[in-house]
């Protein structure tokens, strides 16, 4: 059979598993690169190249990027300055979130962008000031759309493309050329978005995020912590060793003993004779406090910790319950304990209530509100001790803006903003260093950014870029190309942007953006060499559809991440979605041969 039309049945069997969608994306791109070389399209290495590809690497490294200003507070406080400064209004919230969501696209992708500000906007804007969540999630999402023509980063749409120009011949396309068309488009969506967005958008709720912005004051409130207590450490001279608890001298009004913890870290009983560095647990005036350890010859240590005291950058709050046979069940605990050496108990909650500051025999069900460092609150999470509430990464990412390694993590995003608008280096260069400097300065943690790549956007990636050189190097994209031209005609080359963009469009609302672009490329340079025009504007217009997926919730991650949380149902994307696409239309017809011209 014939090379060309063996790739496009390749590219239509391929097509139709992603619109049927019962095989996992990166399932169907490895079976298409898979089925290229058992028909003897591409060699091995051809059908395999697309995994070492630069666009590849340098999609995986901005996954990175953003994980690390999104785990660092940097996103967080970016929303809350900018909530701050807006007001409660439904139309100034909105567009202080879009216009943060096209910028925050433009360097960390449409996905990381939703994905950083949706916890904002779902808990800042409809939950605290009551908006309907359907009728600000969808506009967030296309914000992030038309941000990801803002900048190279902004999409691997972009870094796509850009490559595809120079492979013809005409050079890369600028870090920031995209913003040409960039700018305009994310204007009219927000205008479209402000104007008929309550007539477009319907008005409903979806599950709900839990709002972990202000989350001391809740637990402080919770579990009514007030005067909190002292540590009080017994030191080497003083008059209380070898004694018995029993025989402590009485502490005197307001002051109250919680409990005495022994140096191996358990909970004394009334018959422990105290020893150097035993800790007594002590709630009271500070003043009065201080002078009780004075004259017993005890170290004041810990202070009483305030609910602004609980969440900062090196310290962090989180509430567990003991599951059934944890080997905490029978435990005695008291507010003041210290354990794992770094975490203290700050309260007991027993049967559902409060304990206050009373000492407790823990039992299955019962809650402890732990204090601190985050790296070892963050070890709880895998503790089969106990069971954590709420993740403490989440609370982190909510309630401490701007937290720890957050400057070098604006460092690193500045230092690479810089190697892609200057050309220095390559993309894929760029974007690996950025994403080796924010593990080596800590910002992140190995696994951590293991993690935050999406696998599934890289195997579709290295899975279908070889697609793309089977369309382009056996005919299949001048045949496409050539019924194109067909149907178009060879008049005016605005017939030809028109027709690619229904075409990468209509693609684009049920497969990826991404394997659309890869799909379309080699269609639009061949009708470009085919009608006499330069390869920028179709490129250009290319990119422009490729970042349209406004119809359908399963066209991009960005479009299904706001589903669940705004309660969208699968219709309500078009009807914002279609007149949102003809505007762009207009715009990219307006915009691109002034900036771009046909003639080559």
């Amino acid at each position: 059979m014939d090379p060309a039309v063996t790739s496009l049945l390749i590219l239509a069997a391929s097509v139709a598993l992603f619109v049927w969608n019962r095989l996992p994306v990166g399932v169907v791109a490895i079976l298409t690169a898979l089925s290229l070389y058992a028909t003897g399209i591409l060699t091995v290495d051809q059908a395999l190249a697309g995994f070492g590809d630069p666009v590849v690497i340098f999609v995986a490294s901005l996954f990175v990027v953003s994980e690390g200003l999104d785990a660092t507070g940097v996103t967080t406080w970016a929303g809350q300055a900018i909530t701050e400064r807006a007001g409660t209004g439904r139309v100034r919230l909105l567009i202080a979130f879009m216009v943060l969501a096209g910028l925050l696209t433009a360097v960390v992708s449409p996905n990381g962008s939703v994905a950083a500000l949706l916890p904002m906007v779902v808990v800042v804007v409809a939950l605290r000031h009551r908006h309907p969540p359907s009728q600000l999630l969808i506009p967030l999402a296309f914000a992030a759309h038309a941000g990801s023509l803002l900048a190279l980063s902004g999409s691997p749409v972009n870094v796509i493309v850009s490559d595809a120009a120079a492979g013809a011949g005409e050079g890369p396309f600028n870090f920031f050329e995209f913003a040409i068309l960039g700018v305009p488009l994310l204007i009219a969506t927000i205008a479209l978005a402000t104007l008929a967005g309550p007539r477009l958008l319907p008005v409903r709720t979806g599950s709900a995020l839990a709002d972990l912005s202000r989350h001391a004051a809740t637990l402080a409130d919770h579990y009514a912590l007030q005067d909190g207590f002292y540590r009080l450490r017994v030191k080497g001279d003083s008059e209380l060793v070898g004694s018995a608890i029993s025989q402590v001298p009485a502490v005197p009004e307001p002051l109250r003993v919680l409990g005495v913890q022994t140096v191996d870290g358990a909970a004394a009983p009334d018959s422990h004779i105290l020893v150097p560095g035993d800790a007594l647990s002590i709630s009271g005036p500070a003043t009065d406090v201080v002078s009780y350890a004075e004259r017993n010859g005890l170290d004041v240590g810990m202070r009483p910790v305030t609910s602004a005291d609980m969440l900062t950058k090196q310290m962090g709050v989180v509430e567990v319950v003991i599951p059934p046979r944890s080997p905490m069940v029978g435990e005695r605990v008291f507010p003041g304990m210290v354990r794992l050496g770094e975490i203290v108990i700050l309260a007991v909650g027993h049967l559902g209530r409060d304990r206050g500051a009373r000492s407790t025999v823990l039992a299955e069900g019962d809650s402890l509100l732990l204090h601190g460092p985050w790296g070892v609150i963050d070890s709880l999470v895998h503790d089969r001790d106990v069971l954590v509430i709420d993740s403490p990464e989440l609370i982190r990412r909510q309630a401490v803006p701007f937290g720890t390694r957050a400057i070098e993590a604006v460092i690193i995003l500045a230092a690479m903003v810089i190697l892609l608008a200057t050309g220095v280096v390559a993309p894929a260069v760029a974007g690996l260093a950025a994403a080796a400097a924010m593990v080596a300065f800590r910002v992140v943690r190995p696994q951590q950014a293991y993690r935050a790549v999406s696998w599934q956007t890289v195997v579709l990636l290295g899975g279908l870029i070889p697609l793309s050189t089977a369309i382009s190097t056996s005919g299949a994209a001048e045949i496409i190309a050539n019924l194109i031209i067909g149907a178009a005609g060879n008049g005016s080359p605005y017939v030809l942007l028109v027709a690619l963009f229904l075409l990468t469009a209509a693609l684009g609302q049920v497969i990826s953006n991404t394997a659309t672009v890869l799909i379309v490329v080699p269609i639009a340079i061949a009708a470009a060499a085919e009608t006499g025009i330069s390869v920028a504007p179709v490129l250009m217009m290319v990119a422009v559809a490729g970042s349209s997926s406004f119809l359908t919730p399963i066209a991009t991650p960005a479009n299904m991440m706001v589903m669940g949380p705004a309660g969208y149902r699968f219709g309500d994307y078009w009807k914002f979605g279609l007149p949102l696409l003809l505007i762009w239309l207009l715009i990219a017809l307006a915009v691109i041969p002034v900036a771009w011209p046909f003639s080559p």
